[in-house]
């Protein structure tokens, strides 16, 4: 487990399936607590000219983060 990731995002299309991830990924298991809220979310993505374009079609997903706990 020492080398997964400080932090975990995933998107989820639905409130569900983003809740369910924490036990469904044995997240505490691994060590991973939740940080914040699961809300929904649109994402842009950015060039480097500053130019913005919506990811993901500017559909809202749900996203839920994961943070490893502290030893």
């Amino acid at each position: 487990m020492a080398d997964e990731p400080h932090r975990i995002t995933f998107l989820a299309k639905t409130f569900s399936a983003a809740a369910l991830e924490f036990h469904r990924g044995r997240m505490a298991e691994r060590g991973y607590r939740m940080e914040g809220r699961i809300e929904p979310t649109v994402f842009h993505s950015i060039e480097e000219n500053g130019d913005t374009t919506p990811a993901f079609g500017g559909e809202p997903l749900f996203t839920v983060t994961f943070v490893k706990r502290e030893e």
